[in-house]
């Protein structure tokens, strides 16, 4: 009847659930796979088993039954907040090659040689292109490591990441024969400490940096720096230098007694780590002179030299110690290997004061 009031209308029913819904997205997953499958396939070493796609990455173990006892190696770890720095320029092709260097040269300090790697990517949206990107880059790092990329894992977090943020992580295994073994137990004193240039900030410190120089400095990351000859940005993705295969050259050439990564923490606390009790190395300062991105971080943000030093490499990005009759060996080798290094300081005895560690000494060269 006229007036009368009508019945609700029934409500719409809620749309179906799906992952998609949620925010996941499989079919962006198995094509970022496909696009990644051409680079893992560089890194394949003749140990290598089956292909990408698998439950879990196979490698031949019988390459082991050439050592007496072998030992092997592993080590994990990231890039830190670099990985900020390549999501706002929008390039993913370099971060991988990071994690790379992050992971083998850890390895190979033990004098193990890197066999395999595997990766995770946790990502808050799936964009196949720059997986592909990422994986890109762990796969050149690992043609440099001479290891292979034997599987990883990518996994899609929505509502934990944003669509544009990411983070990576990665795992490796080396061997190393037993009475081969590097570190402290082998350090002498008399020994000289040798110094591997770095490539710039390597993949370390990037939370100081981005304080000083984006936050409270205000540089864009394509802000012209006329001392580094490129834009900021620029200068902060260079990628991480991977020393592996070079300090393998080395221990297939010469007497080696450590090898020390110098990652998070600086030179002295990481070299500290391969000085026995009783002994203490002193560095000098004045043997080399940091690049240009130091100067620049420690005078923009007011930075003292003591606080670079424990968290930025200062230029130095691996030390070997070697006996004296290895020097020139050592240098000759690495010099024909495109790596700039030199002898930064030597191992002694405790000094009066019964003091050991890592001692840094004058001011550096200019």
């Amino acid at each position: 009847m006229s007036g009368a009031s009508q019945p609700p209308a029934p409500a719409a029913a809620p749309a179906a659930g799906s992952y998609a819904a949620a925010g996941v997205d499989i079919e962006a997953g198995d094509r970022a796979v496909e696009l990644m499958k051409e680079w893992v396939k560089k890194t394949r070493r003749p140990e290598s088993v089956g292909a990408l796609g698998g439950f879990a990455g196979l490698f031949d173990a019988s390459v082991l039954k050439r050592y007496e006892r072998p030992l092997l190696a592993s080590a994990t770890d990231g890039v830190g907040t670099k990985v900020a720095v390549a999501q706002r320029m929008d390039v993913h092709d370099t971060i991988g090659h990071d994690l790379v260097a992050m992971v083998v040269d850890d390895l190979v300090v033990t004098g193990a040689e890197p066999l395999f790697m595997t990766d995770y990517i946790c990502v808050g949206k799936v964009v196949p292109e720059r997986v592909a990107a990422i994986v890109k880059g762990i796969a050149e790092g690992c043609v440099l490591a001479g290891c292979a990329l034997v599987g990883g894992e990518t996994a899609e977090h929505p509502g934990l990441l944003g669509p544009d943020e990411y983070d990576v992580a990665g795992a490796g295994t080396g061997v190393v024969e037993a009475d081969a073994l590097l570190g402290a137990r082998c350090v002498r004193t008399g020994d000289a400490v040798v110094a591997m240039a770095s490539s710039g900030l390597h993949s370390n410190g990037y939370s100081l940096v981005r304080h000083v120089l984006l936050d409270r400095a205000g540089w864009a990351l394509d802000r012209a720096v006329p001392e580094f000859g490129r834009t900021l940005g620029e200068e902060l993705l260079e990628p991480t230098k991977i020393y592996s295969l070079d300090c393998l050259a080395l221990l297939r050439a010469t007497e080696v007694h450590a090898f020390s990564h110098v990652t998070g923490g600086g030179l002295a606390s990481n070299l500290a780590r391969v000085v026995p009790e009783g002994l203490r190395v002193v560095i000098d300062r004045g043997t080399w002179a940091p690049g240009a991105v130091f100067d620049v971080v420690g005078e923009v943000g007011r930075v003292e030299r003591a606080e670079l030093e424990r968290t930025l490499n200062m230029g130095v990005g691996m030390v070997a110690v070697v006996p004296q009759a290895s020097v020139d060996v050592t240098l000759a080798l690495l010099a024909d290997r495109g790596v700039d290094a030199w002898v930064a300081g030597e191992v002694r005895g405790q000094d009066e004061t019964g003091a050991g560690g890592v001692e840094l000494t004058g001011g550096y060269a200019r």
